[in-house]
């Protein structure tokens, strides 16, 4: 859950970024191409990240001109100054980086050290991009808490010194496109928030940030490592593991590495978060006034606009604000940076009531990080008076919010979904997100991305599969029966889909076959438990008068094979000696799963509008939450009941 605040406000926000910005073509000086397909990646990518200029520490020859340190201290100076403060008046740091100058010790204690800063307490938080939602985070409940007035967090990041073409010579000057990828996105920078009490300096015009919460949420345990520094490109081996550190960097164990294969579902798993905190009452009714956020590449702008727009939580693209164009990529400064930039540029024009929201996707290893602001005059009646107060969120999102916010985030692809299945996506979201996370945890899913899944499991995996899958367009056939009166139209829909889908099974067989299966009598396979558990339950739902709830165990099943099955495959087809037509199951669905969920929603729609009992929506959630704990007992059941 969130860290929600009532004492905590913006003093101060300041930035450091050192020397002349440097544009695209002068990026050659400080990142100079390792070989003959560089340009041309260079090209590609600068293309697409949306970056005209940016800033580097280190000077043409590679040398350091400003430690991580120092940019640090810079930050703090500027913020201090901005405030009118001095470190005498602070008595808690915190930092966040992906690294310091030093492998130890912390970074927050190096930065006190570089300042010659008085005693103080002093946190070092250690990450990539959200490392800086948990320093602010930190100086957040130091100054709720009564412990420090005033708290500063402070977030820098130096990678061009890993990025000089000096680093990859122990590599011939080769090396693969995750290594070069971050060389032409990542840049250097830091920047700072001083934290305080209700005794906050006001901002232009009399106003003030004051912070409502923030959260930050790790993914860590579902998805693979997507960008890393320290390990090989397989990941097999740390840098520590080798007998020297040149060793460790002739095998491209010191270059840092993005993998962009999977940074689509990074944004799909913070979007889907962001639906939870909208279904739990956490996002504003009103909506969100500005968008802070930390896409590393403008090519992602359009991602995170569409799944918002998907999630009904649509943030008109007006009162989006970026300076990714003319700062650069700088990692977990990004936020702070773009903070204080913004409150240069827009703060006089802020009022009251209005709302800011951060949004900071790590893609280190998925963590999800927001920070939620709001402008407050000095004194409550001013306030109330500039911008009239929302009811305190609730637990259900209402059906006449304002047009461009609304609610949440299912795994399907509506054009734009009408308002009044807000409440009922909103809570479907959440389901999912949680559902989503359990399935990556599973036994088979840990095996599948740790490349240790043998053939004889995905064979095993198949074998259990098939009979489930037979059953699908039965069920949804049998309940298509079991709807009555008004209904029909709805019950022809749903025989369409079960008529699609009958024959499903035996591509699946096909695939068992072709990854060594021998049964070739369909009849004699057999579901696991949790296989078992669902069919019985779906089946005995199907059976009762207007099962309207099937709906919620079609959206589970069909956005399994649209959000999970497509991250699946590559990772299949990476570890298993196996023939393409081995997969075919697994890529029919990704490709066509959403066209289903499109249906899925005018059968939503159908339903609610013809329930006259007002039980629909509740029925279709608890069919959801069910189907959701029942697939999760089929996945975890796969290689047997211990895991093995």
């Amino acid at each position: 859950m969130p860290v929600a605040y009532s004492n905590v406000y913006l003093q101060s926000a300041g930035m450091f970024l050192p020397g002349a910005p440097v544009d695209n073509a002068g990026m050659d000086a400080y990142v100079a191409p390792l070989n003959r397909i560089s340009e041309r990646l260079k090209r590609r990518i600068l293309a697409e990240n949306g970056i005209q200029t940016r800033h580097y520490a280190i000077d043409g020859a590679g040398a350091t001109v400003f430690s991580n340190a120092q940019m640090a201290a810079g930050a703090i100076q500027a913020t201090l100054a901005a405030a009118g403060k001095s470190l005498a008046d602070i008595g808690f740091l915190s930092s966040g980086s992906s690294g310091g100058d030093a492998l130890m010790p912390g970074f927050a204690s190096m930065i006190q050290g570089e300042m010659a800063a008085p005693p103080m307490e002093t946190l070092s938080v250690h990450g990539v991009c959200a490392a800086s939602v948990g320093a602010l985070q930190a100086a957040a409940m130091a100054v709720e808490s009564g412990a420090h007035p005033l708290a500063l967090a402070v977030a820098s990041e130096m990678p061009s010194r890993l990025f000089k073409r000096s680093r990859f010579a122990a590599q011939g000057y080769d090396t693969d496109f995750d290594a070069h990828f971050l060389r032409w996105m990542l840049s250097d920078g830091a920047g700072a928030a001083l934290l305080g009490g209700p005794q906050a300096l006001p901002q232009a015009g009399g106003l003030r940030l004051q912070l409502k919460w923030t959260h930050l949420r790790s993914f860590a345990g579902d998805y693979p490592v997507c960008m890393q520094l320290g390990m090989t490109a397989d990941r097999s081996q740390s840098h520590l593991d080798f007998p020297a550190w040149g060793d460790a960097e002739a095998a491209g164990a010191l270059a840092l590495r993005q993998d962009i294969r999977l940074l689509p579902h990074l944004f799909d798993v913070c979007i889907h978060e962001y639906a939870d905190l909208a279904h739990k009452g956490w996002v504003p009714e009103r909506g969100i006034d500005h968008f802070l956020c930390h896409y590393s590449s403008e090519r992602f702008i359009p991602v995170v606009d569409d799944l918002l727009n998907k999630a009904q939580l649509s943030i008109p693209r007006a009162r989006w604000w970026s300076n990714l164009a003319w700062r650069g990529n700088t990692g977990a400064a990004s936020i702070f940076i773009m903070l204080a930039e913004f409150l240069e540029q827009r703060g006089a024009a802020l009022k009251a009531g209005e709302t800011v929201l951060c949004f900071i996707p790590e893609s280190g290893r998925f963590t999800a990080g927001y920070m939620l602001w709001e402008v407050v005059a000095d004194t409550p009646a001013e306030a109330a008076a500039a911008y009239p107060r929302q009811p305190a969120a609730s637990h259900a999102i209402a059906d006449d919010a304002l047009p461009d916010v609304s609610t949440i985030a299912p795994p399907h692809d509506p054009a734009a979904a009408p308002r009044a299945l807000a409440p009922l996506l909103t809570e479907l979201a959440s389901i999912w997100q949680d559902y989503r996370s359990q399935v990556w945890r599973t036994p088979l899913l840990q095996r599948i991305r740790t490349r240790q899944l043998q053939t004889a499991d995905y064979v095993r995996w198949m074998g259990q599969w098939i009979p489930q899958v037979r059953e699908g367009s039965l069920w949804m056939r049998e309940g298509a029966a079991s709807l009555t009166g008004d209904y029909a139209a709805l019950a022809a829909l749903i025989d369409l889909h079960a008529g699609e889908e009958q024959n499903d099974f035996r591509i699946l067989h096909s695939d068992y076959l072709k990854a060594g299966g021998t049964q070739t009598d369909i009849g004699a396979l057999r579901r696991n438990p949790g296989g078992e558990a669902l069919n019985a339950y779906l089946h005995s739902l199907a059976a009762t008068p207007d099962p309207i709830g099937l709906l919620g165990a079609i959206y589970i099943i069909e956005g399994t094979g649209q959000r999970i099955v497509p991250s699946l495959l590559p990772l299949l087809r990476a570890a298993l000696p196996l023939p393409p037509d081995a997969f075919r199951f697994l890529e029919y669905h990704g490709a066509n799963d959403e066209h289903h969920l499109e249906r899925w929603l005018m059968a939503v729609q159908m339903a609610l509008e013809l329930d006259t009992t007002g039980t629909a929506q509740q029925a279709i959630v608890q069919t959801a939450r069910n189907t959701a704990a029942m697939y999760l007992m089929q996945f975890q059941h796969v290689l047997g009941p211990d895991g093995q």
